[in-house]
């Protein structure tokens, strides 16, 4: 663990071993924070020693958010460092792909846990260390898909959709306690997050041209810093798109998703 006695502010990252979670990891060892890293995979390890070459401490905690217990293992990092949180990324999520009909109903009930339950069971801890310490910053990560329902990805939608309000209602009421609340609404990102989904064989597969995670990372990182509410990170286009997403009516956006999201026939 830490030392308490370093002068560098401490950063928690959810999911920093790849993806977006990564490169905003980056970008606060960068900025000099030493950080908490959590992944659930072998990665985690290694994304902690790449990240430790920037010259902070980085803590790996390898944990399945999908459990509450792992919840309570990322924490338990925290307070044993005995130093206040100054920054906290909320960003484990993922999503899974196909026909509702066709998906595994245990797959997606550990889907809302991870992205809804641990959320709120994990901010509980971070709001009240923050409120407690009369500052600090919190990254909650939703989608551009929350501004849409979201066909062939049935369940991830509502979830993020979840995360987006939490993450808003959240920000009024900790503004008092000098805490600062940011929602994070990426776009389609080169990461492998619609492989894990299971969705290649879909117009988000291979091919499909996405937003650079590190320029979506750092609009992020900029938006947090800045203390904004919410930024939707990626390109003009996907900007664009969410400006978009507010006045076209929901059954309209539903079809338009479904023929990128709906599985192509095996050829």
């Amino acid at each position: 663990m830490s030392s308490p006695a370093s002068p560098r502010p401490l950063a928690l990252v959810t999911g920093a071993s790849a993806g977006i979670g990564h490169e905003l990891a980056k970008l606060f060892a960068i900025n000099g924070f030493d950080l908490i890293a959590t992944g659930r995979g072998e990665h985690t390890d290694q994304a902690a020693t790449d990240l430790a070459r920037q010259g902070v401490h980085v803590t790996p905690v390898r944990a399945d958010l999908s459990q509450s217990d792992g919840v309570e293992t990322v924490w338990r990092a925290v307070a044993e460092t005995g130093r206040p949180l100054e920054a906290a990324v909320l960003n484990a999520g993922r999503s899974i792909g196909g026909a509702f009909l066709d998906t595994d109903l245990e797959d997606e009930l550990s889907l809302i846990r991870l992205n809804v339950a641990s959320v709120v069971h994990l901010a509980k801890h971070v709001a009240r260390h923050m409120a407690g310490n009369g500052r600090g910053r919190i990254l909650i990560t939703s989608s551009l898909s929350a501004t849409l329902p979201t066909p062939y990805e049935t369940v991830y939608w509502p979830s993020r959709a979840f995360t987006r309000m939490f993450a808003l209602g959240l920000r009024e009421e900790l503004k008092e306690h000098g805490v600062s609340v940011t929602c994070l609404m990426p776009g389609a990102t080169d990461s492998d997050f619609h492989s894990r989904a299971g969705m290649n064989n879909n117009a988000f597969g291979p091919g499909m041209k996405k937003n650079s995670r590190k320029e979506v990372a750092r609009q992020d990182f900029l938006a947090l810093m800045n203390g904004r509410a919410e930024v939707v990170g990626g390109d003009p286009a996907t900007k664009r798109t969410a400006i978009e997403h507010r006045f076209l009516p929901e059954t309209y956006k539903a079809a338009r998703h479904a023929t990128k999201a709906k599985p192509r026939a095996e050829q």
